[in-house]
């Protein structure tokens, strides 16, 4: 596989993956194969892994998560950005890891492969080279 296919291999997982929480939280993924399955289940588990949150604060904590996830997401796909989203991805899956290992063990964090993904997000972030992504239609209409 050449760089252009894994960078961006790596931008649609990553932004998928996202995306497929968000719908779970929502409730667009089947009964049978949801996490969460709506937004109080999501939230119940937001407050397991961030137990040193008050109650008071976890809303705006699921919602603040959701919203980067979206925005992180889409910028990501469409390629706006890279470097910086694959990067606030990173840190946000990193965020989501230790906040599972620090309140219900690692084997969840490993089991939903967070560390994996945080990983893949921080190599992203690093790769430079330019391909399939907005970011060339602006840079080219800048150069112009």
């Amino acid at each position: 596989m050449n760089n252009k296919v894994i960078k961006l291999y790596l931008r649609l997982a990553i932004s998928f993956g996202f995306l497929s929480a968000v719908g779970d939280r929502f409730g667009l993924w089947s009964k049978e194969i949801s996490t969460w399955g709506n937004w109080d289940n999501f939230l119940q588990y937001t407050k397991l892994i961030n137990p040193w949150f008050p109650d008071s604060m976890l809303t705006t904590i699921g919602i603040l998560a959701t919203i980067a996830e979206i925005l992180f997401a889409v910028f990501l796909i469409v390629g706006f950005k890279t470097e910086l989203f694959a990067r606030l991805s990173g840190i946000l899956l990193l965020i989501f890891a230790l906040s599972m290992t620090f309140s219900t063990g690692i084997k969840g964090a490993f089991d939903y492969s967070v560390f994996i993904a945080s990983a893949g997000a921080f190599a992203l972030s690093i790769m430079k080279e330019k391909h399939w992504e907005l970011d060339n239609l602006i840079n080219r209409s800048k150069a112009k």
